[in-house]
């Protein structure tokens, strides 16, 4: 049941700030990392911590949100989410320290994750016609590639002209602005079956469960012990979380992860796509001002401008991805996204080993990854909501976002471990022993999280040639960046070789109608 709004100006707009809100979040919280390990005296861990706590929250919302939205109106918990956003951030913007900050942004990660799959879902029901959506959604690409891609600038800037804090505080009057256009152009919408359907809180329970303990597990084991009870116990609770989710999920008469719509190969295949992404392009976001900082030697400002080159191919290409979607069909363009996402960080692997010849070297892959993600990132979303029914679109886009947060939750911490193993390996290469195995470590897991200075301090006083150990660290760091770097590659390749498999031949000839410019999916 639904009602179409007397505004959709006004409407499109509410969509496109959230859009921009999270957006924003994604891509200028990365640049003042360093900042943050420097005035909340935060580790490496701790970093990784600020930013997984926001996407694993997402993952605790996620599948109950599309639900909700069915049941309640999708126009009341929009307008529920992007309150509780602009609050939650206001708690990141006051936070006194490090375990108060992580706390906030798991609010705020709570919030985020639920008002983006409420306005992808508003977005998909206010505009049904195939014109007018292929319309809508290439306007919400733009300008959620205005937040991706200037975020990182916004965030330098605002460390250059006043504190971190106004990073998170600036969603604050952005938040209000997005409840007025809420309350003035949206249209009530939901799903009238949805009142009969049960709430899903086991799968809730056990996916959160499996989700946070392997992400714990990647981020906390080696400090653990692999072999340890805790480490043990944690591998066992995330296995068990699984098993049980997946069984909730197959028996509950109505499930909020429905695994039928697998079968849908236009579902299948967008699925992996946003998975792609997530193994590779944005858990690298991240660590990528890290590398400018630890590696090139960059300021916070000038670090923000190198990262425009990897952000802003992504304001430019949804456009273009909309009309290769619809010329060439889904089946070519995701796989061929993610293709170039590889490509990209095949090439900022091989510019990182010229860095004698300048910081520019890795710019080139970082725009041919740009555009790789752009190519992918909107096909990708609309057809996850375009190829199933319409009064399940709640449920698609919680499924869709699930996808992308989870792997990108995890993804964060494997390119975390792959980072520090990678340092270790060149400190160990370089140092032989010098170092005792758990200071090689320290040292290690100081260079990842951008503290060059205590590193280069810490080396020194053991050292005998204490001039040398700048051109030390700086190696190691570029080797381990080298096998992030690798990994990223590796993993966009294969889910790019899945995708297209998944996607079929047979299905080529019915993905130009599944596209938005078609007959709206099946």
């Amino acid at each position: 049941m639904s009602s179409f709004p007397r505004h959709p100006s006004l409407a499109l707009a509410a969509i496109c700030l959230a859009a921009l809100m999270f957006g924003l979040e994604i891509s200028s919280v990365p640049i003042i990392l360093p900042v943050l390990e420097a005035r909340l005296h935060a580790g490496f861990r701790d970093l990784q911590w600020i930013m997984n706590a926001y996407t694993i929250a997402c993952t605790t919302v996620l599948m109950a949100t599309g639900t909700l939205a069915d049941r309640y109106g999708r126009r009341r918990m929009f307008a529920l989410t992007v309150l509780a956003f602009g609050l939650a951030s206001l708690l990141c913007g006051l936070a006194p320290s490090t375990p108060v900050l992580i706390a906030a942004r798991f609010l705020q990660g709570m919030a985020g994750g639920a008002m983006f799959i409420c306005s992808i879902a508003i977005l998909s029901h206010q505009f049904p016609d195939g014109r007018a959506r292929g319309r809508a959604f290439a306007i919400w690409g733009v300008v959620a590639g205005i937040g991706l891609g200037f975020g990182p600038v916004v965030g330098g800037a605002i460390i250059a002209l006043a504190s971190w804090h106004w990073v998170f505080l600036a969603h604050v009057p952005l938040a209000l602005l997005g409840l007025a256009l809420i309350m003035a152009g949206v249209a009530e919408s939901r799903d009238p079956l949805a009142r009969q359907q049960k709430l899903d809180l086991a799968g809730i329970v056990t996916l959160t469960t499996a989700v946070l303990g392997l992400t714990w597990l990647i981020t906390q084991g080696d400090s653990l012990g692999w072999t340890s009870p805790a480490a043990l116990g944690l591998m066992a609770a995330t296995a068990a979380g699984l098993a049980a989710f997946v069984a909730v999920e197959r028996f509950h008469p109505h499930p909020m992860f429905d695994f039928s719509v697998f079968r849908i190969r236009d579902f299948s295949g967008a699925i992996l796509g946003c998975i792609g992404m997530n193994c590779s392009y944005w858990p690298f976001m991240i660590y990528l001002p890290l590398y400018f900082s630890a590696g090139l030697g960059y300021g916070t400002t000038a670090a923000g401008l190198a990262l425009l080159v990897y952000t802003v191919p992504f304001l430019v290409m949804p456009p273009i991805a909309q009309w290769l979607l619809l010329r060439y069909q889904a089946r070519f363009v995701i796989p061929a996204g993610l293709f170039l996402i590889g490509l990209g960080f095949m090439a900022m692997k091989w510019g990182s080993g010229l860095a004698q010849l300048g910081g520019w070297t890795v710019l080139p892959g970082a725009l041919v990854a740009g555009i790789g993600l752009g190519l992918t990132t909107t096909p990708a979303t609309n057809m996850t909501t375009a190829s199933v029914p319409a009064h399940r679109a709640g449920m698609a886009s919680g499924m869709d976002v699930s996808a992308r947060l989870i792997s990108l939750a995890i993804n964060i911490a494997v390119m975390g471990l792959v980072l520090v193993a990678g340092i270790l390996a060149a400190l160990r290469g370089l140092l032989g022993t010098a170092l005792d195995a758990a200071r090689l470590r320290a040292l290690a897991e100081q260079l990842a999280g951008g503290d060059v200075a205590g590193a280069q301090q810490a080396l020194a006083a053991t050292l005998a040639v204490p001039d040398a150990s700048g051109a030390l660290l700086q190696a190691a760091v570029t080797h381990g960046f080298g096998w992030v770097m690798l990994y990223g590659a590796l993993g966009a390749w294969l889910t790019a070789a899945l995708s297209f498999a998944v996607f079929g031949g047979r299905q080529a000839a019915s993905a130009r109608d599944a596209a938005p410019g078609g007959a709206g999916g099946r």
